[in-house]
């Protein structure tokens, strides 16, 4: 059996959560967040618990059973505290600032980079080098994440570029040159 897809998820106080048919509808604090599961996967409240059930023992239910739970305790999590990401600008002029609702990236190209927040994620620039990216769905907050990176990824010779923080590059030697004792005949 499923080790995760068996642990029933724990619903905190200020957390409601309601199936009907194959929708999960969650409530909390911090906004709502609906998901339809697979048809084949059971979920259940029981007490202040949620229960996903698989119906045999075959390989796709054993997959879904324990991506299910996960998706659920994901969503439980997301309304009741959120997720946050945090992205470092390295390199020289390298910026970000907030215009509006988008986000404008100075980093290197002959022009800035506009980047449109989709809706339900908060963006925030507390330095001009640093990003943080909020929100309740944590498969969108890693999303916007990885799109913004996407931008400038990481390059090994300088280490300039857009860093998840915290995260290291593994440099690079760049080229020699030519010996200073060889002479050219």
């Amino acid at each position: 059996m499923s080790r995760i897809g068996k642990l029933p998820v724990k619903i905190p106080s200020g957390v409601t959560v309601n199936v009907r048919d194959q929708t999960l509808v969650v409530k909390g604090q911090k906004g709502e967040l609906t998901r339809t599961v697979h048809p084949d996967m059971r979920v259940a409240v029981e007490q202040d618990t949620v229960v996903v059930r698989r119906p045999t023992e075959s390989k796709l239910h054993r997959s879904l059973h324990g991506l299910t739970r996960t998706l659920v305790a994901n969503m439980i999590d997301g309304v009741s505290k959120g997720y946050e990401k945090q992205l470092e600008l390295v390199g020289v002029g390298y910026r970000a600032a907030k215009q509006g609702e988008d986000l404008v990236l100075t980093v290197g190209f002959s022009h800035p980079v506009r980047y449109a927040v989709p809706p339900g994620i908060t963006i925030e620039v507390p330095e001009p080098t640093k990003v943080t990216v909020r929100g309740t769905n944590k498969e969108v907050v890693g999303q916007v994440t990885a799109e913004i990176r996407k931008v400038r990824p990481p390059e090994p010779y300088k280490g300039k570029g857009i860093l998840y923080r915290g995260e290291r590059i593994r440099r690079k030697a760049g080229k020699t040159g030519k010996t200073a004792g060889a002479v050219a005949k």
